[in-house]
C-alpha cells in the first residue's frame, strides 16, 4: 500500500475518496495528524498531511519518527513525499516538478533516528548511498512524462532547518555544494524510511527561485502561493499515473 504525506498547499486531496480517518499513537508520540485512508485511482492508500491540519507544525517541529512509523504500522510499504522546493538549478524554473535522486542534509537538533542508544546497546548502521527508492522514482518519472510535465529527471535536495526561507550566500555556498533545489522536510523523513525498510521518494514541487537565483532579488509569498495552487491543480493526475503503476506491478 502507498503512503502519501503531503507537503506545503498539500494538505489534502479533493480526488481522494475518503473511507475512514484513524488518531493513532505511536512509541514516539502522535503524528502530524490524523492517518486518513481511502483510494485515489481506485487503489488503497494512506495520506498524512507532514504540517498537520491548518498548516500549524513548522518544519523543525514535525514528528517525523512518528510519522513514518504511524505509515508503517498502518500497512505502507511505499511512502511518497511531495515536498515544495525552492529552485537553484536553472532547469528548476517555479512550477516545474523534480525526482531527486541525491540529498544534502543542512538540518540540526532533529530526532534522526529510531535508534536508542545506552550502555547496552550497539550502534547501527545504514547504508544511505541511495537515499531514494529506485522504484518509487521510474514510477514518479514515467507518470510526470505522460502527464506532459516539465521535470528535473534528477537532483540534489538540500535540506535546510527552517522555518525561515535562506540567504542569498547560503544558496550560493549550497549550489557550491552541488545542491539543485532547497526544501525544509527531505531529512530525517527519508533516512527514517530507510531505517524502517520502507520504499521512499520524493516529488518536488518548485514554487519558487531559491533566494538570489536567476535574478530574483526578493521572495514574495503570495507570487509562492499562486504557483502552488497551480501546481496542486495538476498533482492529481500524476499522482493517478504513479498509482496506476504501482497498482500494476
Amino acid at each position: 500500500m502507498l503512503g502519501i504525506i503531503g507537503g506545503s498547499g498539500l494538505g489534502h486531496f479533493p480526488d481522494l475518496v475518503v473511507e475512514r480517518r484513524e488518531v493513532v499513537r505511536t512509541p514516539y508520540g502522535a503524528p502530524s495528524a490524523a492517518l486518513v485512508f481511502g483510494k485515489l485511482a481506485q487503489e488503497a492508500v494512506v495520506f498524512l498531511a507532514r504540517h498537520g491540519l491548518g498548516h500549524t507544525i513548522p518544519p523543525h517541529r514535525i514528528n517525523y519518527r512518528a510519522n513514518l512509523w504511524a505509515l508503517r504500522e498502518a500497512g505502507v510499504e511505499q511512502v511518497l513525499a511531495i515536498a515544495t522546493v525552492g529552485g537553484i538549478h536553472a532547469d528548476l524554473a517555479p512550477g516545474r516538478f523534480a525526482v531527486p535522486d541525491q540529498l544534502i542534509d543542512y538540518t540540526w537538533g532533529r530526532e534522526m533516528t529510531y535508534a536508542e542508544y545506552g550502555e547496552e546497546s550497539t550502534v547501527a548502521h545504514f547504508d544511505f548511498s541511495h537515499p531514494y527508492c529506485p522504484t518509487l522514482r521510474a514510477h514518479c518519472l514515467a507518470a510526470l512524462e505522460a502527464a506532459g510535465e516539465c521535470f528535473m529527471a534528477r537532483g540534489t535536495y538540500g535540506v535546510t532547518q527552517g522555518p525561515r526561507l535562506e540567504t542569498p550566500a547560503e544558496i550560493e555556498r549550497m549550489a557550491r555544494d552541488g545542491a539543485d533545489m532547497v526544501g525544509m522536510t527531505g531529512m530525517p523523513e527519508a533516512y527514517l524510511a530507510r531505517e524502517l525498510d520502507l520504499c521512499y521518494a520524493t516529488l518536488a514541487a518548485s514554487v519558487n527561485w531559491a533566494a538570489g537565483r536567476n535574478g530574483s532579488d526578493e521572495i514574495h509569498m503570495g507570487a509562492i502561493a499562486e504557483i502552488q495552487a497551480g501546481l496542486v491543480a495538476r498533482m492529481p493526475n500524476i499522482l493517478t499515473g504513479i498509482i496506476q503503476r504501482l497498482g500494476s506491478t
